[in-house]
């Protein structure tokens, strides 16, 4: 059964965007479209019997007026949508998650990274969920995918490693007819910081930098076999990852990144790097669980 790509809305302008960038990223990849909304009922009276109906009655009508204007804009698309009232929205969205080829949520970007779709559940369900979830910010446009803007991927660690994540960029760009610019950062490590193998390997490379050249290298060769007409860019570039991220944001129609699918003794974690990019670049940014 092919997986849908599955948006989260709630009325707000930043899951609008999420819902059209999901629908054009359906139709690319003929895929189906499915539209969730979570919603929790606020009384308004002692018994809250007759607000319950006409609350539900006005969820069921805006999101059917927005798989309306979605099935304008895109005839041949197939969207199904669901309504579900649920004390916790973060649980919906991991089960809608779960069954998706890609979770896509709405941003509101710049300030703390609560403010995803639903008040504060957008961080959890990053953390939490199994399968790429891409932040949409509300002044996304169709333009933005326009011929020559490119998508960025970060490359870090082993080829197998990063394969999820490079995987998903190649498979983006490929639909849209895009370069890939895949990122590798690195910094001179601390006294002791790398073993006498990894010392060996970059001293047989001819040095820390060429080392990381021929890492990035590595784990994009299968990937440059298997998409052969996707145009690549290898950038290796001294600073930290987030930083070097956000330097080439600027061209990017997508930003992807990795994040461990692992929990800590404090809960999910979504990465530092993540954390700083979906805090600061202007570009919809998918977030990929690797291993």
């Amino acid at each position: 059964m092919t997986r849908p790509i599955t948006t989260g809305v709630d009325g707000s302008q930043e899951s609008l965007a999420a819902l059209a960038w999901a629908a054009r990223e359906a139709a690319r990849r003929g895929t189906p479209l499915h539209v969730v909304h979570a919603w929790r009922f606020q009384a308004q009276d002692a018994a809250g019997t007759e607000g319950r109906d006409a609350q539900e009655q006005w969820v069921r009508a805006s999101v059917a007026e927005s798989v309306r204007t979605v099935t304008e804009r895109h005839p041949d698309l197939t969207v199904s949508a669901e309504v579900r009232e649920a004390d916790d929205a973060v649980a919906v969205l991991l089960a809608a998650a779960a069954d998706a080829e890609t979770l896509v949520l709405g941003s509101r970007g710049h300030g703390a990274v609560v403010g995803f779709l639903l008040g504060s559940v957008g961080q959890q369900v990053i953390a939490e969920a199994t399968r790429p979830v891409v932040l949409v910010r509300a002044g996304d446009e169709a333009a933005a995918e326009a011929a020559g803007r490119e998508v960025v991927v970060g490359q870090q660690g082993d080829p197998e490693d990063s394969a999820d994540v490079i995987g998903f960029a190649f498979e983006a760009a490929a639909a849209r007819g895009a370069t890939v610019r895949a990122v590798r950062a690195w910094t001179l490590p601390p006294v002791f910081a790398y073993s006498p193998g990894s010392m060996r390997l970059a001293d047989e490379a001819g040095g820390l930098e060429p080392y990381e050249k021929k890492a990035l290298g590595e784990a994009l060769a299968p990937w440059r076999e298997r998409f052969p007409d996707v145009p690549v860019i290898e950038h290796v570039e001294m600073g930290s990852a987030g930083q070097v991220l956000l330097s080439v944001a600027g061209g990017a129609q997508l930003m992807v990144v990795g994040r461990r699918a692992r929990r800590t003794a404090v809960g999910a974690r979504i990465g530092s790097v993540a954390h700083g990019v979906l805090h600061h670049a202007g570009c919809p940014v998918a977030v990929i669980p690797h291993r």
